[in-house]
């Protein structure tokens, strides 16, 4: 049986929930991937580009549902990889 998470109000809300027996929130609908960058971002770049390369960029990040800075900086990570 498909079961949504319960809308959390307080601190209180979130260490009940976690009290209980979660398995039954185990489904598709709750559950999505997350990436983390963990190195700290401490160098400013300023990129000049086309106005529908940039539309282009913001598009393909909303669709992945992530701000189009960090979809940027995961396309060059993964093009400069080794």
């Amino acid at each position: 049986m498909k079961r949504l998470l319960p809308k959390l109000k307080s601190d209180d809300d979130v260490e009940r929930l976690l009290d209980t027996d979660m398995s039954a929130y185990l489904t598709a609908e709750n559950l999505a991937a997350v990436s983390f960058e963990f190195e700290p971002k401490e160098k400013v770049v300023n990129l000049r580009m086309s106005a529908g390369l940039l539309d282009k960029i913001k598009r393909t990040a909303l669709q992945k549902k992530i701000p189009y800075q960090k979809f940027i900086r995961q396309s060059l990570e993964i093009a400069v990889k080794k």
